[in-house]
């Protein structure tokens, strides 16, 4: 029986009064890497709000990682994000502090306390993504795809049971791109799931995986013809 990590039956997903998706029906299990694709304003933004309770789930089900969606309480959606890692395309780094201090900020908000517990968490994801001696940088000093890896970073560092990548590499150039689905996929070899909102068809087909397409509002699962 797989791991059902992510799912959502006959739901509709507004922005304010608008509809954006209808009869949503979509199942993720853990250890997925999933692509989410469309054209801009075809919902991919409010699907991922949804997952992150920026947005409200009205009608029919949805559940995510254990939390379900439609009776979730205020009170409980920073719970519900402690268990989810976001990615986000404009990286959303603190640019006032290093990068060991963007870490720490986000240890500390969700309840860590233990210094010597902190440094090493911060280390190991750092090591994860490659970006072991940058701790003392400010984002400022680097790259776009450095700052990418560590925003995947910081989104590894509560051992999050799904991880949203929202366009992370719609700020990148092509090769930049394909250093970030690198790290992306291994971190997926390693358990983690994954749900990657993207534009960039070139990384769907140098790295085909499970795609849905949201269209016309509806999203639906696209079959990927062999090359």
């Amino acid at each position: 029986m797989p791991n059902t990590v992510l799912e959502f039956k006959d739901a509709s997903i507004f922005q304010g009064e608008s509809l954006v998706l209808k009869d949503v029906n979509v199942q993720i299990n853990k250890g997925d890497f999933v692509y989410l694709i469309g054209k801009t304003g075809s919902g991919k933004s409010s699907f991922m709000k949804t997952l992150y309770a920026d947005l409200p789930l009205k009608t029919g089900s949805g559940s995510i990682v254990d939390f379900n969606l439609k009776t979730l309480k205020e009170k409980d959606i920073p719970f519900l994000r402690r268990k989810l890692g976001v990615v986000f395309q404009d990286f959303k780094l603190l640019t006032d502090r290093t990068v060991n201090a963007n870490l720490e900020f986000v240890l500390k908000a969700t309840g860590w306390k233990d210094k010597a517990a902190m440094a090493t968490r911060m280390e190991e994801v750092l090591n994860k993504v490659g970006m072991k001696t940058t701790g003392f940088k400010f984002p400022h000093e680097l790259s776009g795809g450095e700052q990418q890896r560590v925003a995947i970073a910081r989104a590894l560092l509560n051992n999050p049971e799904l991880i949203l990548a929202d366009e992370p590499t719609g700020n990148l150039d092509p090769q930049t791109s394909v250093e970030i689905m690198e790290v992306l996929q291994e971190i997926n070899k390693n358990g983690n799931t994954i749900l990657m909102a993207t534009h960039d068809y070139a990384l769907l087909l140098k790295y085909p995986s499970k795609t849905l397409k949201c269209d016309e509002n509806q999203v639906f699962e696209v079959v990927q013809r062999k090359a």
